[in-house]
C-alpha cells in the first residue's frame, strides 16, 4: 500500500529542488519533516507541503498509521518552460527561461516490503 501526492507546475527549477529531495529520500516521515523544517530555501517549503499532503492522503484514504510511514520516492521533474525576452546589448534580445517543476512524493509503510 502506498500514498502519493503531486504538485504540478511549481515555479522553481528542478535543479534547485533535487538536492532537497535527496535529503529526505528513504527517511521516516517525522524525520523528513524535521529535516525540511530546518533546511533553508524555498525548495524545502514546497517539498514539505507535498509530503504533508501525501501523509494526509495515507491517513484518510488508505488507513495507514502515520508512525510507520517513510518516504519511499521523491522526485522533482522538469515541467514546461516559459520563454521571455529581455533587451540585450546592441539592440539584441536575450532569452530568459522561467522553468517549472512537477514534484511528487510516495509514502509507504515500514515492514510492508
Amino acid at each position: 500500500m502506498e500514498a502519493k501526492a503531486v504538485a504540478k507546475y511549481v515555479r522553481m527549477s528542478p535543479s534547485k529542488l533535487k538536492p532537497v529531495a535527496d535529503l529526505v529520500r528513504g527517511k521516516d516521515l517525522e524525520e523528513a519533516l524535521t529535516i525540511l523544517k530546518f533546511t533553508p530555501g524555498k525548495g524545502s517549503e514546497i517539498i514539505e507541503k507535498v509530503i504533508t499532503s501525501a501523509a494526509a492522503n495515507a491517513e484518510e484514504n488508505h488507513d495507514m498509521a502515520r508512525d510507520n510511514l517513510y518516504v519511499a520516492e521523491v522526485y522533482a521533474n522538469q515541467g514546461p518552460t516559459m520563454k521571455r525576452w529581455r533587451a540585450g546589448a546592441q539592440g539584441r534580445a536575450s532569452m530568459i527561461l522561467k522553468r517549472s517543476s512537477h514534484v511528487g512524493v510516495t509514502l509507504k509503510e515500514r515492514g510492508e516490503e
